[in-house]
């Protein structure tokens, strides 16, 4: 079943952001190959592609596990979360209908 995984950011995190991503990314790549990924990105702090030092907020990723637990457990053990990141996860199944 696919999950949404939507992920608060903490003020100011950009620098953990940059000093996590490239395992952050790698693991989500894992999904990814696997064909487990719907979408997944980054949502930034203002209404633009590149916000710059302006950061980010969050992050979505929906994808395909077993059971809500091992969605939960996968998002808890992200390197943002480990790392300080992320404030806030919140795990829900999700039904995709369109397009």
């Amino acid at each position: 079943m696919l999950y949404v995984i939507f992920s608060e950011d903490v003020a100011n995190s950009l620098e953990l952001r940059k000093k996590t991503r490239t395992a952050h990314l790698a693991r989500i790549q894992l999904l990814v190959d696997q064909g487990r990924i719907l979408v997944a990105g980054p949502c930034p702090a203002i209404d633009s592609e590149d916000p710059g030092e302006a950061g980010f907020t969050g992050s979505v990723v929906i994808g395909e596990f077993a059971s809500l637990a091992e969605a939960q457990a996968w998002a808890d053990s992200d390197p943002y979360m480990l790392a300080g990141v992320y404030a806030k996860v919140v795990v829900k199944p999700y039904k995709k209908v369109l397009p």
